[in-house]
């Protein structure tokens, strides 16, 4: 399942040209992933309550063409692999259907008081792999 996330791209993302600056689209695709997993019944505070959190531990991406101020975006997050303590998402950045940057990113999830690798509960590895 795709996730879409709509945003506009405001004067704070951008660099002195008026240009997404090149981190802010990793901000971008967090945000869908984090929305995303609402989508799914599964929200921040209520990952956390479990002592979970996900830390990214790989990514790479890949910068097609820039985005501007005051465009309009959208922003995909889909689970393309998932294991016991991590997950791979494909994420991408759309102007319109023109695709401006692609990445995969991998987090891991942690105990949130120890940072180690904990299991991924077994009702939210089931609700992002359908």
């Amino acid at each position: 399942m795709e996730f879409s996330l709509p945003l506009r791209v405001y004067i704070e993302d951008t660099d002195a040209g008026g240009i997404v600056y090149y981190v802010n689209y990793l901000k971008f695709m967090e945000r869908a992933r984090t929305e995303y997993m609402r989508a799914q019944g599964f929200s921040k505070a209520a990952i956390m309550n479990d002592a979970l959190m996900f830390v990214v531990s790989a990514l790479q991406t890949k910068y097609l063409r820039p985005a501007r101020l005051d465009e309009q975006l959208n922003v995909t997050a889909r689970v393309i692999a998932a294991a016991r303590v991590s997950l791979c998402f494909e994420q991408r950045v759309y102007r319109g259907e023109e695709l401006l940057c692609e990445a995969e990113i991998t987090v891991a999830c942690v105990d949130s008081n120890t940072l180690k690798l904990k299991r991924i509960p077994t009702e939210l590895l089931a609700a992002l792999k359908h």
